[in-house]
């Protein structure tokens, strides 16, 4: 039987590293995951209680609201007036969706069909890549690192693409590269987008994320933003809340409608005291962000201090949860993928092969900081015994 949407796809090469570690650690072995970007730190107590408070309430085991509930929608609008200063509408300008992954693939499936065209970075999180694939259109990979200018390579892919893009797809700070921009970038890209007709998509998964003082802007808080974006915020790293699957999509009034209409036909929402509890947390736990960004900052520095120590230059990433490593020079032919695989298999140290974020990403690891300072020192320990050509 051909199953004609997945057929194309190539082959998860992340799971060749999660085969090692598993196949390590039946062997006893105590491998330090530093893998798969999953946060290790516990959701806000009060999300947990309310939670919990939520779920003994019967009335709130039925169908909720596929847009999500209104004090929810109100609770992520006041969230951007705060951090932001970016007024929305929580009725036209807010929607509720079960994990960005799931709101940004079904968003693709309203503004993308066959024969369209989106710009997406390359390296990439892996579904910027493939959920406009998943609507049947095609996808212009858009080179983004320190070598070049990425402004100026998206326009320039925008005017040589045939047909014409219709997307673009953005997400800053960025997975896996940890590249931040600033909001004149912001403003320029909004303003080639309205004087181009192409709508943007950022995904702001990191948007509390920025470390040294760097706060990353929204896409939003760009003049004329409204006009040709939407954006995505997710609860799931700035709360530590991966499993509760609670993000939203925020901006352009004509979008999120045609989103909450396509939503209407597929789920029901999120589990209702899930709703709630997100909604106590956004309103009672403003600082919460705050006291995640802190634990990350500096579970940074030790990697980057750690590894530039033993000779594995890297510069200290300004935002998001991970980092992003060229491979050393004396292990440079290997590729990404049996580097990996050695690190898992010589130190006991597990990464993400930079190839599984598309071809862009060769020559790369990525770091995950999700174990704390002393499972990262350990790590950096083993990692030196292992890379004897760097010494």
């Amino acid at each position: 039987m051909e199953f004609r949407r997945i057929t194309s796809l190539p082959p998860y090469v992340f799971t060749i590293i999660d085969t090692l570690k598993t196949e390590a650690r039946r062997n006893g072995e105590d491998v330090i995951d530093l893998g798969f970007g999953n946060p290790d730190l516990p959701s806000p107590d009060l999300t947990v209680r309310k939670l919990a408070e939520a779920a003994q309430n019967p009335r709130n085991h039925r169908y909720s609201a596929s847009r999500g509930i209104p004090k929810l929608r109100q609770a992520i609008a006041d969230l951007y007036q705060r951090r932001f200063s970016v007024e929305l509408d929580p009725e036209t300008e807010v929607i509720n969706t079960i994990g960005a992954k799931e709101g940004f693939s079904h968003l693709m499936w309203t503004l993308l069909q066959p024969g369209d065209a989106a710009l997406v970075p390359a390296p990439s999180y892996p579904i910027h890549l493939y959920a406009p694939l998943f609507a049947g259109a095609e996808v212009r990979e858009v080179p983004l690192s320190t070598e070049s200018d990425f402004f100026d390579n998206l326009a320039e892919r925008f005017e040589y693409s045939w047909p014409r893009p219709r997307v673009i797809v953005l997400s800053f700070p960025h997975n896996p590269t940890t590249t931040c921009v600033d909001l004149e970038f912001m403003q320029r890209i909004v303003d080639f987008a309205r004087s181009h007709e192409v709508f943007l998509v950022h995904d702001f998964a990191y948007a509390e994320l920025g470390f040294d003082g760097y706060d990353p802007p929204s896409i939003l808080e760009a003049e004329g933003a409204r006009d040709v974006a939407v954006e995505f915020y997710s609860m799931t790293k700035t709360f530590s809340m991966a499993g509760w699957r609670v993000a939203f999509m925020v901006g352009n009034a004509e979008v999120v409608a045609a989103l909450g209409k396509l939503k209407s036909y597929l789920d029901y929402g999120t589990f209702q005291p899930i709703q709630i509890a997100a909604t106590v947390t956004l309103n009672e736990e403003p600082e919460y962000p705050k006291l995640v960004r802190g634990i990350y900052e500096s579970r940074r520095n030790t990697l980057c201090e750690g590894l530039n120590r033993i000779g594995w230059e890297i510069e200290p990433p300004m935002g998001t949860m991970f980092a992003w490593a060229r491979i050393p020079e004396p292990y440079r032919d290997m590729g990404s993928v049996e580097f990996a695989s050695m690190l898992v298999s010589e130190a006991n140290v597990a990464a993400s092969p930079g190839i599984g974020f598309g071809p862009g990403g060769e020559g790369y690891v990525r770091f995950a900081l999700i174990e704390n300072e002393q499972r990262i020192n350990q790590a950096v320990r083993q990692l030196r015994g292992a890379l004897t050509r760097l010494h």
